[in-house]
């Protein structure tokens, strides 16, 4: 914390509970929302095309930055969007029991992202304005595993309770509004006690006299530095196999057998993808880190491709011969998509810090952020429109999102074409 800005919290107090409050309601959007409009038949591409808009705030959120420093404290905009949110969650847990439950919760859930992308910029000024430099290197590691725990928890223990209340003779509507209530009053409570305990920092100020050239500027300097083409072409496909996947995997999992799917149930679902599962993310993210670190991007990003496009055809496969999926060798596949999950998406970040580098720092990782997450989230808008058009055959559209998977392998060569990745990797080997 700075000199000026005294103290008696301990950042142990307010930090782990302030980015598992930061975790959860993205969880919710973007985990817990798909499988609640599955498991309520919503048709595939609305359910789809909806729920890939929703993450349309979390890519354009760098344009209000400048709103939410100019207006109000950190703190304030921290303590607000969350109650906000709790509201808006607890609506739309209620309205699941309506004959138009898609509408008011799809709406809630809308304003609920941009409430979540605008949490996410306050509490990161926060941060960085609430503790020094020592101890923001020191709890980068603590925000990571809260925020990822509270993904965990939403995809893991709600979906369990959710199953568990199916299992009991509760309708699906009972059980899913049960769920996503829970965590609304889990981020009211934790709110409240966040609300009582954050620091109040001298320099939580709202910030005047922001210059829109130095804004423009940056924009400019990234969209002009070298090797942009290949750099953009890069963040747009390098997932985008595994983003047309991920989309189609709920109801391929969850919607009954005569529809082509596997109807695990909502408990089994929650346990293997969502705690399972989320563990095995975790573990590419270690792996991965360990390896980018030791060999760099170069050495590694071939391996980490492998493991991005190989689950699309393991899912064809499935999809083809369903009386094959058997619990464990599902479980197996989940897992093994999982870990690939953690590895792709540890390059990628990789690549965008390596990318970051210059006199706009921060601009260019916010930018390039933006343009990751367009990328990954615009995809699977139209995948269950390509769904529909392919018969809502799930073997079909596994083939086909197998087969454009294959651009991963088509830009990964790209990479070896950009001064700074070769820069960076020059640093690491001379650092052995």
């Amino acid at each position: 914390m700075n000199t000026n800005q005294k103290t008696l919290t301990t950042p142990w107090a307010y930090i782990p509970t302030a980015y598992f409050l930061e975790g959860l309601p993205y969880a919710i959007i973007n985990i817990l929302a798909g499988i609640i409009y599955v498991k309520m038949d919503v048709p595939i591409a609305q359910y789809a095309f909806w729920t890939g808009l929703m993450g349309i705030p979390w890519i354009i959120k760098m344009f209000w930055a400048p709103l939410v420093d100019g207006n109000k404290t950190k703190r304030f905009w921290v303590v607000f969007t969350q109650y906000a949110m709790a509201v808006l969650f607890a609506v739309a847990a209620l309205s699941l029991r309506l004959d138009n439950f898609f509408t008011v919760s799809a709406l809630c859930f809308f304003a609920g992202a941009f409430l979540s992308a605008t949490y996410d910029i306050a509490l990161d000024g926060y941060y960085l304005i609430a503790l020094d430099s020592g101890k923001q290197a020191g709890f980068v590691g603590i925000r990571t595993a809260v925020y990822r725990l509270a993904m965990l928890f939403c995809s893991g223990p709600l979906v369990i309770f959710a199953g568990y209340i199916e299992r009991r003779g509760g309708s699906t509507a009972v059980s899913m509004a049960a769920a996503l209530g829970a965590a609304a009053a889990l981020m009211f409570l934790m709110n409240t006690y966040d609300a009582f305990i954050l620091p109040r920092p001298q320099q939580d100020k709202p910030q005047k006299g922001h210059r829109a050239p130095l804004y423009f500027d940056a924009f400019y300097a990234f969209l002009t530095q070298q090797g942009i083409i290949y750099i953009l072409i890069f963040m747009l496909f390098y997932r985008f196999g595994d983003a047309l996947l991920g989309k189609m995997l709920v109801p391929f999992l969850l919607r009954a057998k005569d529809t082509g799917a596997l109807a695990v149930p909502t408990d089994v679902y929650g346990l293997i993808k969502g705690t399972f599962g989320l563990i095995a993310v975790l573990g590419g993210n270690i792996c991965g880190g360990f390896l980018l670190a030791k060999y760099g991007l170069k050495k590694c990003i071939w391996f980490f491709a492998a493991f991005l496009v190989l689950p699309n055809f393991l899912y064809a496969w499935l999809s083809a011969c369903p009386d094959a999926a058997t619990t464990p060798l599902l479980g197996a596949v989940i897992i093994f998509e999982h870990l690939g999950d953690g590895l792709g998406f540890m390059a990628f970040t990789y690549f965008i810090v390596i990318i970051a580098r210059g006199e706009y720092k921060t601009s260019f990782y916010a930018i390039a952020t933006g343009i990751m997450a367009f990328g990954t989230m615009i995809p699977p808008m139209f995948s269950g429109k390509l769904f529909v058009l392919l018969g809502s055959n799930y073997a079909r559209y596994f083939i086909v999102v197998s087969v454009i998977s294959l651009l991963t392998f088509a830009v990964v060569p790209l990479v070896y074409k950009i001064k700074k990745v070769q820069e960076s990797d020059a640093e690491i080997l001379a650092a052995k």
